[in-house]
Parts: C-alpha cells; structure tokens; sequence
C-alpha cells in the first residue's frame, strides 16, 4: 500500500468545499478592490529564491537538478515568481499594476500542527506607487480580506522599518548589531535585547528607552527620538497620513501601532504589518506584508512594489476554531429511476434541471428505490425525485422531502417551480 508523503495532506470532498469558498470569497474582495489575478508556475530557478533570501535557504526548501542539469526548486513563496513575472513580461503594463494570486508551496519543514511541507498561501502586489492612500488600501485589503471571510477574532499590527532603522542608527549600532536585534524583537524578548543592546556599548538609559519605544510605539515619542532624521520625519508623516485614512476613510479602526515588527531581510523598507489570529495561540500570525524592493535585484527598473501574503491553511484552520459555519453545495436533489424503462427519462430530468442550476445527483447503480433513499439520506439531499412507470404515463414524479419524508406527485414540466420555491 503507498502512503501519503510525509508534510502533505489529501483533502476530502467537505474539506476542498471549505477550502472552496475561502478561495471564492477572497478572490470577490480582490477583484472588488481592482486586483486582477495572475499564477506562475509551481518550480523556479533556485537562483530566484537565493538572489531574493540567499544561499542559506537551500536547505530550508526542495531543491533539485532536472534531466538538462538546470538547477530548479519548488516555490517556497509566491512573492519572488510575481516580482520575475512582472520584471519578465509586464514592466510596461499601466501602472499602478493590482496582482493577486494563490498557490501551493513547499518547505522542507519539519511536519507539525499547522505546519506542512506543502501549504497553499494567498496573496497580492502593488506596484507602481507608494503614496500613503495606496499602502493604506493595502493594509485595508488585508484586513477586509480576513473579515470577509468570516473571521471575528483577527489582530491588525502596523510598523515601520524606516523610522526603526532610524531609531538604530541614532544609538548608533553597526549593521550586524542590528541583525542580532532582529530575531530578538520579533518574539519581543525584550530582556534580551537589553543585554545584547548593553554588549553592544549602548548607555543602559538609551537601552531602556529603546526597548520603551518598541513596548508602547508611541508616535510623539518616536517622533521626539527622530525629529532630526529628515527622512524618518518624512516616512513618519506617511505613516501618520496612512494611520488616519484607515480609521477615517477604510472605517478599519481596530489596529495596533507596533514597532518591533520587523523582517529580517535586506530588501524590506518602510510599511510592514501584521494580521494575527489570537485563537491559534503560538502559531497565530495569519498575514504578513509590507513595502519592499526586489524588482531592481531580479533585473527591472526601479519601482515602488508592496503585498501581502496569507497562509491559506491557517486561516481555514482559524475559522473551524472558531466555529464557522460553511454553507455546502451538495446535491439539490437525487434523481431515483425505479426500474430500467426510467433510466432514460431519469437522465433527461436530470439535464433539464442541471440546465436551470438545480444541482443534481442521479443514482448509476441501478439499485432500486429503497437502497437509494438511503443513500440519498447519507448525502444529505434535501429532496429526491422518484421516476416510476405509473407517474411517468401521466408526465410526473415523486418529489421527496428528505427531512420530514413527505411526498406529493409533481408534474415534470411544475418541477423547476416546485423545487425553487
């Protein structure tokens, strides 16, 4: 018997019809904010991958030689493949440029709750501009896509490299100090950053105010520290415009301004943000995005680029905690041919209704009413249609509802009508 490989996941027919709509109502609030969508396809170059995040990353995705010696990998984001698509093929497209997307990708993770070696996310660029209405649609985006979805429970965090990296710069720390910070500000281990900011020859009173800024994120505090940083005040006052227009315009009121998020990598700039789903405990963080550069490292010309990525799989996973009810699309009805002589009948029912968007089953394995009826109850159908040779000499149908077991003869040609209403 072969197994499934380890990291990977079958879906069944309830699962795929959740996955299903998750996928249908993201892309509605896509589209309903002018995003077009696009796919790119499942392996890469590995060059892609390490140009973008470097050669450490090989071992952290599947990376292979195909029968050409080309050095390939399957995609283990979807940011770089849309950023070499546009460089590729679309650099002279109107701008701003909306690009949404979904797809599967693969780590080489180790398996756990929540965490896969193939996972499915979610996501969207802009490019072309970087005005603070258009990061602030972004941000807006993201939350609205999450909430349109279903969930109740979702945190929104907003920060700013920029303004963070002004702050490093003003205590004075080398680049390598600052890439020390990083991992320790992400998981807000504050003590920590303390002791590695006091090893790095910061006065303890500078450290602690550095580590109160990143606690609170006050912004007439930042802007105190900056206030000589022409292009921190600068990217501030963005922020400050783009903080505004969610909660005036966007009507997203229900957000966090926080400094310690960051992203460890050279090519993020400016807005990052974060959306959260408390109820996944440590594993939470549904949405990740931000403003960055990348498509001048793949070869373009330099343009103003931002998205945001969701983890596809954590998100139904929030919605099942939480109890979401999803609608099914299960069979309207179950068409049930008595004997032989119906069958043909049986079928030409089962178009007619197929064409009027009635969706419709029909039993192939000839086993009579009784079985079928149970079968159809297992299924959950809500009505069943029985075609007998009595009610087909006057041009009609048993019409069955399932839950309650009543029955009444319908004209074929009143069925449409009797079934929609």
């Amino acid at each position: 018997m072969f197994q499934l490989p380890r990291g990977t996941r079958d879906f069944t027919p309830e699962e795929m019809e959740k996955r299903r709509y998750i996928k249908e109502n993201m892309t509605s609030t896509f589209r309903s904010f002018g995003y077009e969508e696009i796919q790119t396809p499942t392996f890469e170059t590995l060059e892609l991958f390490t140009a973008k995040s470097g050669d450490l990353i090989v071992d952290e995705i599947y990376a292979f030689s195909d029968k050409g010696g080309r050095e390939l990998a399957l995609r283990p984001e979807l940011t770089a493949p849309v950023i070499r698509f546009y460089v590729e093929k679309m650099q002279m497209e109107p701008k701003p440029l909306k690009l949404f997307y979904f797809g599967n990708c693969f780590r080489y993770d180790r398996p756990q709750k929540g965490r896969y070696r193939e996972f499915w996310q979610s996501g969207c660029e802009i490019l072309g501009t970087d005005t603070p209405e258009a990061y602030a649609e972004l941000v807006a985006m993201a939350y609205t896509v999450l909430k349109n979805v279903g969930l109740n429970d979702i945190k929104l965090s907003i920060g700013n490299l920029t303004i963070l990296h002004s702050i490093f710069t003003k205590l004075g720390l080398s680049k390598d100090d600052q890439k020390q910070l990083f991992p320790l500000i992400d998981k807000s281990q504050f003590e920590d950053i303390l002791s590695l900011l006091l090893d790095c020859n910061i006065k303890p009173k500078d450290a602690e105010h550095f580590i109160y800024m990143l606690e609170k994120s006050d912004i007439n505090e930042v802007k105190e520290f900056i206030k000589n940083d022409r292009s921190a005040m600068g990217e501030l006052s963005n922020m400050e415009t783009l903080l505004d227009l969610l909660k005036s315009s966007f009507n997203v009121k229900d957000f966090q301004i926080k400094l310690s998020i960051v992203r460890g990598l050279d090519y993020y700039k400016g807005l990052v943000f974060e959306i959260d789903a408390p109820i996944l405990g440590a594993e939470k963080q549904l949405c990740g995005g931000g403003a960055y550069d990348l498509v001048k490292l793949f070869g373009g010309r330099d343009t103003p680029t931002a998205g945001f990525a969701i983890g596809f799989d954590r998100t139904l996973l929030a919605l099942e905690i939480e109890k979401f009810s999803f609608s099914s699309s299960k069979a309207d009805v179950y068409i049930i041919p008595v004997n032989e002589e119906a069958i043909k009948k049986s079928i030409e029912i089962s178009q007619h209704l197929r064409k009027q968007g009635v969706l419709t089953d029909i039993d192939l394995l000839r086993r009579g009413a009784s079985k079928s009826l149970k079968y159809a109850n297992a299924k959950k159908v809500e009505k069943a249609i029985i075609v007998g040779p009595k009610e087909l000499e006057k041009a009609s149908v048993t019409l069955r509802d399932m839950e309650t077991g009543d029955q009444e003869i319908v004209k074929i040609e009143d069925l449409i009508f009797r079934l929609k209403k």
